[in-house]
């Protein structure tokens, strides 16, 4: 797999608001693949950033008394520091859709399809959620307003609007999904699209009034419309890669075949049109190669099954979730990793509240993978017992044939994080009980070389443990590898029990 490429997105959050958890668990989602593929060789192009247009954000910022630019600059910031927080690959790249390069890009594409023929004006009239920045049907609305935003009264706008032909591709996005049997992950949202589409298409809008929503990309050569903030967003995923003729993009994104690149994309369920459909539409209308994957995310809910959300004030921020736990560890960012990959179903809607990762934290992370640490080392470096830990035994771990990680590996394959960090999880329990169940402590006092091998076979265990943990929890897995290089125990606790 050497240097082969491999691209990997998160959708761009929309900065009218804080951080929040649902984006962090997006985030940390992408950063463990990416993690797992550069570990196997892979070239990787991580890529994330801010969505920074539309009318949320000229909303927010006539209220706040300042420019758009100032709110969004503000605002972005509190998003590139979210990565540094969580521990995110240092190397992950972000894009904001007010940088130079990609409105560059957007004009490139808007032009493309224009050549086309998929670009055209029209008088219309629709229901629009500003919320979703979507247009809405009668069908997708409850009570006359979008289930996703009901605290948002429907706008009924028309006007004379740009728009792309949609509808045009509606058989070859079905063609393409016929022959990429894996294009949208889980297999149920897969499903949903493919209905959507057999439903019909319909054309959408690509631009908006300059004079009733002036924060956004112009329209090439019609000043009077600026882009609607999908085709602008959308397009940061080649954007970032210096599209069009960028080594980057060459690299990452135009080189065909699936033995050549692969372009993967993290979304919400919220998000399935937009990334599954639309974004494929305008990749094929401007010519170019088409994702390779997309995974989407449920919701996070709290434990009562409601959707978090700021107008019912049940959101988590991530930030505080981190602070919570400086005191009790030195990897409080490892915390929040734990439970968002551990705790919540990478393809379902998983709730969790302050007490369930408290919860979560002390049976799983104090009680569970930090006692263990402490135990065996302690008993490693009283009875004089150490392995290998050359680069060489780490690969070997990595060889899932030699060493029963199939499984494991083929879950992190499929995106399936939460079961691949489970089963990860009860290797820690399966030595918790060979220990009591074995005893070494006892054995060492009567059969001193029974003892030591079998505490050479723990330590083993454990130093799977650590490298098969290393995308998910990194602080922790280089904690627990440094201790077994040295033959050494902890200076204290990785997890501390909390009071």
């Amino acid at each position: 797999m050497q240097d082969k490429p491999f691209y990997i997105t998160t959708t761009l959050p929309y900065v009218n608001s804080e951080p929040h958890i649902g984006f962090a668990m997006e985030i940390i989602r992408a950063d463990v693949i990416a993690r797992y593929k550069k570990s196997l060789g892979y070239d990787v192009f991580f890529n994330t950033g801010t969505d920074e247009h539309g009318a949320k954000i000229y909303e927010n910022a006539v209220k706040a008394g300042i420019t758009p630019q100032e709110f969004v600059d503000k605002s972005a910031k509190n998003f590139k520091d979210l990565l540094s927080l969580l521990n995110i690959s240092d190397d992950v790249h972000f894009i904001r859709t007010t940088d130079e390069k990609h409105i560059k890009a957007c004009v490139e594409i808007w032009n493309k399809c224009l050549e086309k023929g998929d670009i055209y004006k029209k008088e219309y009239k629709i229901k629009y959620c500003v919320g979703c920045e979507l247009e809405k049907t009668d069908s997708e609305l409850v009570n006359g307003r979008c289930e996703l935003h009901p605290d948002r009264e429907i706008e009924i706008r028309e006007e004379e609007n740009y728009f792309f032909k949609f509808s045009k591709y509606q058989k070859p996005l079905l063609d393409y999904y016929n022959e990429n049997k894996n294009f949208v992950i889980p297999d149920f949202r897969f499903n949903e699209i493919k209905s959507f589409l057999e439903r019909g298409l319909e054309d959408f809008s690509v631009s908006r009034l300059k004079e009733k929503m002036p924060w956004g990309i112009p329209v090439p050569n019609d000043e009077a419309h600026v882009m609607y903030v999908w085709f602008d967003a959308l397009t940061n995923y080649i954007s970032t890669l210096d599209w069009p003729n960028g080594d980057n993009y060459k690299k990452y994104w135009e080189q065909i075949g699936a033995e050549k690149r692969e372009v993967v994309q993290y979304c919400g369920k919220d998000n399935l049109r937009q990334q599954s459909a639309m974004w494929q539409a305008m990749l094929m209308s401007a010519g170019l190669p088409l994702s390779t994957n997309i995974i989407i995310n449920g919701f996070i809910t709290g434990t009562d099954g409601i959707k978090m959300s700021k107008s019912l004030g049940n959101v988590i921020n991530p930030f505080e979730v981190i602070e919570m736990f400086k005191d009790v560890t030195d990897y409080p960012e490892d915390v929040l990793r734990f439970v968002l990959l551990h705790d919540i179903s990478s393809f379902e809607d998983g709730g969790i509240s302050i007490e369930s990762i408290k919860q979560s934290y002390q049976s799983n992370l104090a009680n569970g993978i930090g006692n263990l640490t402490s135990r065996v080392m302690k008993m490693a470096t009283s009875y004089g017992v150490s392995i290998d830990v050359s680069e060489s035994s780490i690969n070997t771990i990595k060889n899932t044939e030699k060493m029963g990680t199939v499984s494991l590996y083929n879950d992190i394959e499929s995106f399936n994080l939460n079961k691949a960090l489970q089963s990860i999880m009860f290797s820690v329990s399966d030595i918790d009980l060979l220990i009591q169940k074995k005893e070494p402590f006892k054995l060492i006092k009567t059969n001193e070389n029974e003892a030591k091998s079998l505490l050479k076979g723990i330590l083993h265990s454990l130093l799977q443990i650590s490298v098969t943990i290393e995308p998910f929890l990194p602080k922790t897995s280089d904690k627990i590898l440094e201790c077994i290089r040295e033959n050494k125990m902890p200076e204290k606790p990785l997890f501390n029990r909390l009071q």
